[in-house]
């Protein structure tokens, strides 16, 4: 029904799984480095002055079916959401992180306003072939959390890293994505999480959920966030997105609905048991 398997070349470690008609594959590999084809390419695509001080450039999360279609999760188009143009949010700490990174050989007009936060609303990027390809549709209809709650069977499970930057240790901002595997359906949380110490609290989240008997993908995202100073958590809770994000007020939210293409054989569905 499923399998998976693990391939590691140098640092590039890729875990592979089989979910019917689906192959599911994670790799994770090193920090970008500071010259080479990798940050060419990102140079090259990025107008932001300055980089997250941990980049993953060949992280992805990839779930691509046998139709030709599918969504991946990579650190790339994730920052290409990020605004190059505009801080929003001035406040004192964004001197302390220009000054701490005044030094950088790679820093580019620093005084150069843009999100230095890197606040993303990155949900993924869906491909297919020209005659396969998903529709992405608004939709009323809801993820059944409670459902996902019921505890199955782990057939598979990862964590992808995709940036993360200590803000000049003025917070933290880090954008991952995990997937898990039950026997008959995947569930993909993709999260932004957000803290400038003593100013604000952010968590963007990106919801999908599969089951196999069906021919879509539903996807939630929802964006939380408020001043520390109207946080009404513990002092502890502001260090942890379980925990904080049930005090941040919901700011935005969209639903939408993946369906896939019709193809010429069937082949959405799960392969029988033998």
């Amino acid at each position: 029904m499923m399998a998976g398997d693990n391939k590691a070349t140098g640092k590039t470690k890729t875990e592979k799984f089989q979910f019917g008609p689906w192959t599911l594959n994670a790799t994770q590999s090193h920090i970008l480095k500071s010259e080479g084809p990798e940050r060419e390419r990102f140079d090259s695509q990025l107008e932001l002055p300055q980089f997250p001080e941990m980049v993953f450039a060949n992280n992805v999360l990839r779930l691509e079916h046998m139709g030709g279609f599918g969504i991946e999760f990579n650190t790339l188009d994730a920052l290409k959401m990020v605004d190059a143009h505009h801080d929003h949010l001035k406040v004192a700490v964004s001197q302390a992180w220009q000054e701490a990174r005044a030094d950088s050989e790679h820093i580019k007009d620093v005084i150069k306003p843009f999100d230095w936060t890197y606040t993303t609303e990155y949900k993924g990027t869906v491909f297919g072939k020209d005659d396969a390809q998903i529709k992405v549709s608004d939709t009323s209809e809801r993820i059944d959390m409670e459902k996902l709650m019921v505890k199955e069977k782990i057939m598979f499970y990862a964590d992808t890293l995709l940036f993360e930057d200590e803000l000049a240790d003025n917070g933290t901002s880090i954008l991952n994505v995990k997937i898990r595997v039950m026997p008959t359906s995947f569930f993909i949380l993709m999260r932004l999480f957000l803290r400038v110490d003593n100013v604000m609290v952010r968590i963007n989240d990106t919801r999908l959920y599969h089951e196999a008997e069906n021919n879509y993908i539903l996807r939630e995202f929802s964006s939380r966030d408020d001043q520390i100073k109207n946080i009404k958590a513990p002092l502890h809770a502001l260090t942890q997105p379980n925990e904080v994000q049930k005090y941040l007020t919901v700011r935005k939210e969209v639903s939408q609905k993946l369906e896939f293409p019709i193809l010429s054989t069937d082949s959405n569905s799960l392969p029988q048991q033998t």
